[in-house]
């Protein structure tokens, strides 16, 4: 290659990149914050109610996502299938969303595991105490068996700490003076 040729090709590559039309020079805009909390969110509630199901098929657990969310107001057969498990999974990936919300609206200030540990016991109180009695399908705390408060309590004590510590982490990330 001559040296004119070299020179043309360094020219037409020095256009190329400066060329904001190509997808390659195009930069990703941020997602917000909120945006990111609420896909934290949807991930970790589908994450973890999809270990809780996978801990239920195993008998470390009596319940599972589709005992909340579908057999207790649904008595069909396919809702202790393999599709009412699908739909509850996909129920409780939409019902953190709001759960991400209030952490994120509550605690993003806080800084470490401790927060978001706590804050996974007290949403395991909520569901076994306070909402007991709209999950007709889910036994009183007092008639579960060992393994599956312990199961239990831990998955929600990682659901906790998986979406508070990346709300907080990610709130912090973004907020910190340049």
């Amino acid at each position: 290659m001559s040296e004119q040729e070299h020179k043309e090709q360094e020219q037409q590559n020095q256009e190329e990149k400066q060329n904001p039309e190509l997808e390659q020079n195009q930069k990703e805009q941020p997602m917000s914050v909120i945006s990111k909390a609420l896909v934290t969110g949807f991930v970790g509630g589908v994450l973890w109610s999809f270990v809780g199901t996978i801990a239920y098929f195993f008998n470390f657990s009596s319940v599972s996502a589709g005992s909340f969310v579908i057999r207790s107001f649904v008595q069909n057969e396919w809702s202790s299938k393999w599709l009412g498990e699908l739909i509850a999974i996909l129920a409780v990936g939409l019902v953190s969303l709001l759960i991400a919300i209030l952490y994120f609206g509550l605690l993003k200030n806080t800084k470490g595991l401790w927060p978001s540990m706590a804050f996974g016991v007290g949403l395991w109180f909520i569901v076994f105490f306070l909402f007991q009695p709209i999950f007709s399908a889910v036994p009183q705390i007092g008639e579960l068996d060992s393994d599956t408060i312990v199961t239990s309590l831990c998955l929600f004590i990682l659901y906790g700490t998986f979406i508070g510590y990346s709300i907080s982490y990610d709130y912090q990330q973004n907020n910190q003076p340049s």
